[in-house]
């Protein structure tokens, strides 16, 4: 008995040595609310004081937001998947919001599918361009969001217009790949502004906020 009873000690002693198997941690996954595409409009009340917003009309792509039209070309030309996402038509939700920081975008819509993976990396710095428009756009950190791609994108552009002229913008885009669905967040600022532009960081800010209000 007792040499049974050290040998099912050891047994016991190894066991313990042993680390715990890994739990699965599931409370993120289980705690978060099916996508509401209405309500997007409770992200507004981020919005500076002084910005008149209105109901987003347009389609749902940052490319057209940068000032390029629907043919757009990019160069490498799988880099234009990031700025002109797959969506549905019919099953876009937005607002914008101008004041003297610049033009504020806040956009959802249905997605069938999310860009190929390392998209985001392989196009570090790319370009666009479309009859007399053209920008350079850089890959730049995204805002963390549970259980969504991010991507963040900085575009510089010029528009070349009658006579000559050039106009530039600059655009701080930051976009999350969601369940079903895709939602971004563009600021869309004038160089040449004297007021100061809206920054990256509230851009960025605001997408969180954006698919926040979007969970419920």
């Amino acid at each position: 008995m007792r040499r049974f009873t050290v040998g099912a000690m050891l047994a016991l002693c190894v066991s313990c040595g042993q680390p715990p198997p890994q739990a699965t941690d599931t409370t993120t996954s289980a705690t978060l609310q099916p996508i509401n595409p209405a309500r997007i409009d409770r992200a507004r009340e981020h919005v500076p004081d002084g910005y008149e917003v209105a109901p987003f009309a347009g389609p749902a792509s940052p490319v057209v937001l940068w000032g390029m039209g629907d043919g757009a070309s990019a160069d490498p030309p799988q880099c234009l998947a990031l700025a002109a996402p797959a969506v549905d038509p019919a099953a876009v939700r937005g607002w914008s919001a101008s004041g003297p920081g610049g033009i504020i975008y806040a956009v959802v819509a249905a997605s069938p599918a999310r860009p190929e993976p390392g998209l985001a990396r392989d196009c570090g710095r790319w370009r666009i361009a479309s009859a007399r428009s053209s920008a350079a756009v850089t890959r730049v950190d995204a805002p963390a969001v549970a259980a969504a791609d991010t991507n963040g994108m900085r575009t510089e552009a010029r528009t070349v217009v009658e006579g000559g002229t050039e106009t530039r913008t600059h655009a701080d885009t930051f976009v999350a790949y969601l369940d079903g669905y895709v939602s971004f967040v563009a600021v869309v600022t004038d160089p040449g502004a004297t007021h100061p532009a809206l920054t990256a960081a509230f851009a960025a800010d605001l997408l969180t906020e954006t698919v926040a209000a979007l969970r419920g």
